[in-house]
């Protein structure tokens, strides 16, 4: 049945090629002539098929593993070079429908307080959000037709977008909300979404109809056709994420790769980003009852086999994960990371903060977002806020083939080094500032362009002097 071009879930994640390919690392892990071939092709820097992906995962040589990571970090340079981009999440809703058995905003759970924000609240919410530096936002909601319809949502980007405050503005919002239709995806393409995101929790049929009960999600091929529908209604940057710990991570990962396999087939473009967040405590949610939860190393194992096999994409982790972690895996491909985050409704501003038991999952590194930016300076990273590639229209196709040629460097990098000059004139605590001068005077050094060297001391004289906004 698998058809990697196929619109039909089932088919394109198939079941039986999925444990085949299993099957096939399992038989193959200690297979050193067979590794090595692998990782040679992986030097291509063009990705690796999911079937050959698995084998790497399950490679149990010491010595090959190691090659596995120092050849993920590389990959990571080549594409993206040191920098981490930053973000938070928004929730601007926690009604749901759904009986998802992970996730505290189930329907069944009566005692979490329900709440959803008005578009008053939404301003000052984006508001202490500019104040803490943020210029995008991963806009989340539960699922309810009534509550948190499409128009809502709508009229949420659109407020998000028109606040300015002071030197504040959201520049890009990216949207992870319930699966929807060709219709509604079109929408949220003319409000301006940057990256449309979607969890599959886990790409086991048998197992997702289990863990979602009831409620709409309980329809596997629709949530699984999603990324399909949205790319038909014009949205090119989608974003896939499985949350380890729900079902066997040989076959979610497997399986994940074979979804990003389908979009390029079938669109021409992989996935614009991967997140991989474990499932955490929550409030009625107890992780030990899932028996599928992986070690610190295994997490680790898989986010740098991803990076090898699909080095043009962005890779997420969250504030899920602990400090000692976020480190360790920003060595081996993560490009992105969440600083400052809540994941309660109404959780950054003073006036609507009341209790955090309306969370929907534990925040394990819970500093704030200065420091995660210093943190990340100091152990050789370039923090970036940049959203240029979104604002000129370097979207999809366009970005990927940017990317993969690797001229991204021409572009994000400089743009990286503008807006960390901004937030540390506009948000940095001193001795962040004096780190972050330093490490801007290093990084010009590094590129290539004088032409782009002299442009970038310009628009940095310019910021100094309180300009804003500049981008190449």
């Amino acid at each position: 049945m698998y058809n990697v071009k196929s619109l039909k879930a089932e088919e394109f994640i198939d079941d039986n090629e999925v444990n085949e390919s299993i099957k096939y690392a399992e038989e193959n892990k200690n297979n050193v002539e067979l590794i090595d071939k692998i990782i040679e092709k992986a030097k291509e820097r063009k990705g690796l098929s999911h079937r050959d992906a698995s084998v790497l995962l399950a490679c149990e040589i010491e010595e090959k593993n190691k090659e596995i990571y120092e050849l993920a970090e590389q990959i990571k340079k080549d594409f993206y070079g040191n920098r981490i981009v930053l973000f938070a999440p928004l929730y601007l809703s926690n009604y749901c429908v759904n009986g998802c058995v992970y996730c505290p905003y189930h329907a069944t759970n009566k005692h979490i307080p329900r709440k959803k924000m008005s578009q008053e609240e939404i301003k000052r919410e984006v508001i202490a959000l500019q104040d803490m530096g943020h210029k995008r936002l991963a806009i989340e909601t539960g699922e309810d037709p009534v509550n948190n319809p499409i128009e809502y949502i709508l009229e949420s980007l659109k407020t998000i977008y028109s606040v300015k405050h002071k030197n504040g503005a959201i520049r890009r919002a990216n949207v992870n909300i319930a699966a929807t239709t060709v219709e509604n995806y079109r929408k949220l393409k003319e409000a301006g979404i940057g990256t449309y995101i979607l969890f599959q929790e886990t790409y086991h049929k048998e197992r997702y109809e289990k863990l979602h009960p009831t409620g709409p999600k309980h329809n596997y091929a629709y949530h699984t056709e999603a990324m399909d529908r949205a790319m038909e209604g014009g949205i090119d940057d989608v974003g896939l994420g499985v949350l380890y710990g729900l079902s066997t991570y040989k076959y979610e990962f497997c399986a994940q790769l074979m979804h990003a396999e389908h979009l390029e087939a079938v669109h021409g473009v992989g996935p614009h980003t991967i997140s991989v967040p474990r499932i955490r405590p929550a409030d009625d949610i107890d992780p030990n009852t899932f028996e599928n939860g992986i070690s610190d190393e295994t997490f680790c194992k898989i986010v740098a086999c991803l990076r090898i096999s699909v080095p043009y994409t962005g890779m997420i982790v969250s504030t899920r994960e602990s400090k000692s972690v976020r480190e360790k895996v920003l060595h081996l491909g993560i490009s992105q990371i969440s600083g400052g985050s809540k994941t309660s409704v109404g959780g950054y501003d003073e006036k609507d903060y009341t209790e955090e038991d309306s969370s929907q999952f534990d925040v394990t590194d819970t500093r704030t977002l200065d420091e995660v930016l210093k943190w990340l300076m100091e152990i050789g990273y370039l923090p970036s806020f940049c959203t240029a590639c979104y604002r000129a229209g370097r979207t999809g196709e366009r970005f990927m083939d940017v990317c993969k040629s690797k001229q991204i460097q021409n572009f994000c990098h400089p743009n990286a080094i503008l807006t960390l000059k901004e937030y540390l004139e506009d948000y940095a605590k001193p001795e962040t500032k004096t780190v972050g001068d330093e490490l801007i005077k290093k990084e010009i050094e590094t590129l290539e362009n004088e032409n782009i060297k002299t442009q970038i001391r310009e628009y940095l004289e310019k910021i100094e002097n309180g300009e804003r906004d500049f981008r190449f």
